[in-house]
């Protein structure tokens, strides 16, 4: 059996380069760069905020081709072009981890490099399968 499982959704892919959407092995899920591509009309949208709520869908469609969901994520890592788009990043942060208890590690970084048309974009560690262990759980080990 490999050890590692190269993940390649129909929902998200980079066209003719060999490179996997994400990676998989054990329980732990790295993505590649995920940006918010429309694939259906094969072009960038033109705001920060449809980007986003792209790049979210994607996120969640390769951790779902991963066997994983949004709620396995530990690690959250946002690039953007452009100050400004970080408002779109939040509002579109806040639909998808409303509790605000239940929420990844995020870093937002400002990449000016990023390609044209592409605002915003992402990448993300995961563990699949966890579950959290309640407060006392925690406690009662330490005894």
């Amino acid at each position: 059996m490999k050890r590692r499982q190269s993940i390649y959704p129909a929902v998200y892919n980079h066209g003719r380069v060999p490179i996997p959407a994400a990676a998989r092995i054990g329980p732990f899920i790295a993505t590649g760069n995920i940006s918010g591509f429309d694939f259906g009309s094969r072009t960038y949208p033109e705001t920060a905020e449809m980007q986003a709520r792209n790049m979210f869908a994607h996120v969640r469609d390769i951790l779902a081709e991963a066997g994983a969901t949004l709620d396995d994520i530990l690690k959250f890592t946002v690039y953007v072009q452009d100050d400004a788009h970080r408002a779109a990043i939040n509002a579109a942060w806040i639909e998808t981890f409303p509790t605000s208890t239940d929420r990844p590690a995020r870093q937002t970084i400002l990449h000016r490099d990023l390609p044209p048309n592409r605002m915003v974009a992402c990448d993300v560690l995961a563990v699949a399968g966890t579950t959290m262990a309640s407060r006392d759980e925690v406690r009662s080990h330490g005894t």
